[in-house]
């Protein structure tokens, strides 16, 4: 059996793979994206990107990941099978791009917001790489974005990576379409293919160790699904995406950290949890019940580090955003992701598995009709902390300014937040439907505010 009418040969995709593409709709774009912002070495030319481009485009040899697309087989089936093109069209799939005068980071992210939103076509490989200059401080950026069925999000955000040096006179331009991939087992996953891995182990787990899963956290009387409240974020979406992005400094997470005896990611989650609370007091629409966080935490034991393969909980966080008090926001935080995690890792791994697919599965029915409007969202949003580079890193001598990740809105979840640490800041990249959640860069200021506000707390 082979596809039709395309030049490569055809492989079967695998069920997940097949998943994402069948579940994507204009309203629910499902590619993962990335926008990297870049300094210019000193002394560069004003034809710098010019020529970065053109050493982009001199790239010609595709791995096999940048070539395939869904084929369709006797003429009309599709999403079961992935086509290989010999010949790719770069000039479609790399663009060059200028902001409009004055060249500001909001005309960026303007620009990133409507990029983010267009579905890739399925006729050619899916992914894109966008190359933008025009900035008024002469910096450019370059956004990409990916299809979730080639590549997850971590994946891809080390695929980027790898095109970069830590020599800044290194001037070798890399592109990520020609480099090997690494074997897939060194790939941390996602989120979304963690929830379907999960989810289909779990449909084999025997009753009674999901029951006895779910009683470990009732007993200790922790977070389950359904116990978030209805809010703004929890609710059908539309097609259109916004997006935001700024960088905080490590040291000032580290501080608070040192301070208050908690960990960088709980202080990330109470810097969100106190954005959060002023966003939806600013549209008249905080609940009384605090909002319920999805955090992707690695389950690994220290013994592991080293191993191969990936061990990912969905832990469900209390963000406490019914407190006032950012101190007692950060204390509550802290005790509810210590907690859990605690349990997890104290189960047996079948069982932490059936957990995190007891957390997530719900995701799945949302394309059932009314299902988000008849019930309870098993959590408000999810914040994911991935990881990135510890070091400064540069491209043909341009240094990494910023590293936005940029991830995937569903229904009900319309809001989604995710940061990676890139040297020594933390780079938050947020992204929203358009429609539900207006004024979405009103965030970055709330976050700033909110981590004001818990280093005032902490006497830091």
């Amino acid at each position: 059996m082979r596809a039709e009418a395309f030049n490569g040969h055809m492989e079967f995709m695998s069920p997940t793979d097949s998943m994402f593409l069948i579940a994507e709709t204009r309203e629910h774009p499902f590619h993962v994206g990335g926008l990297a912002l870049y300094e210019p070495p000193a002394g560069a030319s004003p034809e710098f990107v010019r020529e970065l481009y053109e050493e982009m485009v001199a790239h010609t040899d595709f791995q096999p990941v940048f070539r395939k697309h869904p084929a369709t087989i006797l003429g009309g089936i599709a999403n079961v099978g992935w086509t290989y093109d010999n010949d790719v069209d770069l000039d479609y799939h790399l663009r060059r791009s200028a902001l409009p005068s004055p060249g500001r980071v909001r005309d960026l992210l303007e620009l990133t917001s409507r990029l983010h939103s267009g579905l890739l076509d399925r006729h050619r490989p899916l992914w894109e790489a966008h190359l933008i200059e025009g900035l008024a401080d002469g910096r450019f950026a370059v956004y990409t974005k990916l299809h979730h069925s080639l590549i997850d999000g971590v994946s891809a955000l080390k695929l980027i990576m790898r095109t970069l040096s830590e020599d800044p006179a290194d001037t070798e331009v890399r592109v990520p379409w020609d480099l090997p991939r690494k074997k897939r087992e060194h790939q941390s996953p996602s989120l979304l293919r963690t929830v379907t891995d999960a989810a289909g182990a779990a449909v084999g787990i025997a009753p009674s160790t999901v029951k006895l899963a779910r009683a470990a956290l009732l007993e200790q009387q922790l977070t389950l699904p359904f116990a978030a409240p209805k809010t703004m974020f929890n609710v059908k979406i539309g097609g259109a995406r916004r997006v935001a992005a700024q960088s905080w400094p490590l040291e000032r997470f580290k501080r608070i950290k040192e301070a208050s005896g908690v960990t960088v990611n709980d202080v990330v989650l109470g810097m969100c949890a106190g954005a959060l609370r002023a966003y939806l007091l600013e549209q008249g629409a905080l609940p009384d019940r605090p909002l319920i966080a999805m955090v992707p935490v690695s389950l690994r034991s220290e013994n592991e580090a080293d191993a191969g393969g990936n061990l990912v909980g969905s832990i469900l966080c209390n963000l406490a955003t019914d407190r006032d008090d950012p101190a007692e926001r950060l204390t509550i935080i802290s005790e509810s992701m210590r907690g859990n995690k605690q349990i997890f890792a104290e189960l047996p791994r079948v069982q932490a598995l059936a957990l995190s697919a007891l957390m997530i599965a719900p995701l799945g029915l949302a394309a059932v009709p009314g299902f988000v409007k008849a019930t309870a969202p098993p959590f408000n949003l999810v914040i994911s902390n991935v990881p990135g580079p510890r070091q400064p890193l540069y491209w043909k001598g341009a240094r990494l300014d910023g590293n936005y990740p940029l991830s995937i809105a569903l229904d009900g979840q319309a809001m989604n937040i995710t940061l990676a640490n890139n040297g020594d800041n933390l780079d938050f990249g947020l992204v929203g439907c358009r429609r539900s959640v207006p004024h979405l860069q009103r965030m970055l200021s709330h976050l700033e505010d909110s981590l004001k506000a818990l280093e005032v707390a902490t006497g830091t």
